[in-house]
């Protein structure tokens, strides 16, 4: 792992994280399918025509459609989709938190469904980076949490842990921006759907909520997503998903420092278990699979 991709996975995993905060706010002042919808629209046809732009085309592999569309649904419209209508009510630290998960069900997943061997100490890891995520969803809980959106952003990370399965196959082959925007369109269109049968939509124009919105659209939906590609086919996904361990920190940091959000003493502790147990699987399964590109 090279200089050049340390800082491509840094600023991946805090675009990543600081795109709770800027979700807080947009579905403050619009609602939130729509509010998504029309963020993938715009992102995806910028991205799409960057694509275009610089010689790619969209006559993708089977492979690379399929993958294309698994994880525009997946993530985009799934996971993103249901964070927004959490984050009405759910605060934008513990969606991260519980967002951060990811790389420890993608480890459980190889686990148990892929019979991926796994050392005692990534076991361990396992093990203590859920029991980080229990500790701060029963001090949360027992505060008074709107329980609906935190099932919410729980079928979101699992949809995200089956997009993740997914990246690969996207990955791979060139093309990787027409990808990038191509799978926002996907995304767009199924959040339109879903937003003209479960939605009134409303906006109240805002200078908070056009920052977000722009914000959002640009560094963690285009400038992201792209960054995260160029990983994977630069370090391999296994060694990729190692900076995840560092989306617990960022989530939490951001969404105090912009929105004032409180952390109590179970929140610091459960970040400092679930960062340092993805950290110790992530290393662990790189250490097993030492080949992979």
């Amino acid at each position: 792992m090279d200089i050049r991709a340390i800082f491509m996975g840094l600023a991946f995993a805090l675009m990543w994280s600081s795109a709770f905060t800027s979700a807080r706010i947009i579905v403050a002042d619009a609602s939130p399918l729509a509010a998504l919808s029309l963020r993938f629209l715009l992102s995806g046809a910028l991205g799409v025509g960057i694509a275009l732009a610089i010689g790619q085309s969209w006559r993708l592999t089977r492979a690379q459609w399929g993958a294309t569309i698994l994880f525009g649904l997946c993530q985009n419209a799934l996971y993103l989709g249901l964070n927004f209508v959490a984050m009405q009510t759910v605060e934008a630290s513990l969606a991260a938190i519980i967002a951060s998960a990811l790389p420890l069900l993608v480890g459980l997943a190889g686990w148990l469904i892929f019979r991926e061997r796994l050392s005692w100490v990534a076991i361990a890891g396992l093990l203590a980076g859920f029991a980080g995520v229990g500790l701060i969803m029963g001090s949360r809980l027992s505060g008074g949490v709107d329980v609906v959106g935190v099932i919410y952003c729980g079928l979101g990370v699992l949809a995200l842990t089956f997009a993740t399965l997914a990246v690969r196959g996207a990955s791979s082959g060139g093309n990787l921006m027409m990808i990038v925007g191509l799978q926002m369109l996907v995304g767009s269109v199924v959040l339109a759907i879903a937003a003209a049968l479960t939605e009134t939509v409303y906006v109240t124009i805002t200078t908070p909520l056009i920052l977000a919105f722009t914000y959002t659209m640009l560094v963690p939906g285009l400038l992201a997503t792209w960054v995260w590609f160029m990983l994977v086919n630069r370090i391999g996904a296994v060694r990729a998903a190692t900076f995840h361990f560092l989306n617990p920190f960022f989530g939490v940091a951001v969404a105090a420092l912009l929105l004032g959000e409180e952390l109590g003493s179970l929140d610091l502790i459960g970040v400092a278990v679930i960062t340092a147990a993805i950290l110790v699987v992530q290393l662990e399964r790189q250490r097993r699979r030492p080949a992979e590109s």
